[in-house]
């Protein structure tokens, strides 16, 4: 039977080892660190956004993320308009400048995947991965919004 304590220390390491992996590519070849990538991805795939869907994608607070995305702003990379359906709320998309980071970031992200994960597993087992991967972190976004609800 495997170890689950030490299959969640090789997750973790392994997490923590490949974020600061293509986090040092990317800063050194794009001046961007991953988690603003992460956000640009993010806020590319859904057209336009609240820093509340943000944060929610990101598993981070929203203290947190409206910081990250003043950054962004101040750095030209997204913008902030009135969100014409909830006054409390504005909408950020990516403006021009963002959208060229993220289309030359993404070939130097996808190069670290490929390097990390694609050269090491084939296919088949990448795929599965995905899949199991996939299944445990909709269980825990699950569990966190039930834990969430009855804390407030």
């Amino acid at each position: 039977m495997t170890d689950l304590a030490a299959l969640f220390t090789d997750l973790v390491r392994l997490e923590t080892r490949l974020y600061n992996a293509i986090d040092t590519r990317l800063r050194a070849d794009h001046e961007v660190p991953l988690g603003q990538y992460e956000f640009l991805r993010y806020i590319d795939s859904q057209g336009s956004c609240r820093v509340y869907d943000l944060a929610r994608e990101m598993a981070i607070t929203v203290g947190a993320t409206s910081k990250a995305v003043d950054r962004l702003e101040a750095a030209g990379r997204v913008r902030r308009t009135a969100n014409p359906d909830d006054r409390r709320s504005s909408l950020l998309t990516l403006t021009a400048a963002g959208q060229d980071l993220l289309a030359a970031a993404t070939p130097t992200f996808e190069d670290e995947l490929a390097t990390w994960i694609g050269s090491v597993l084939p296919a088949e087992n990448v795929d599965h991965l995905a899949t199991m991967l996939s299944m445990l972190r909709q269980r825990a976004e699950v569990d966190g919004r039930t834990a969430r609800a009855e804390y407030t």
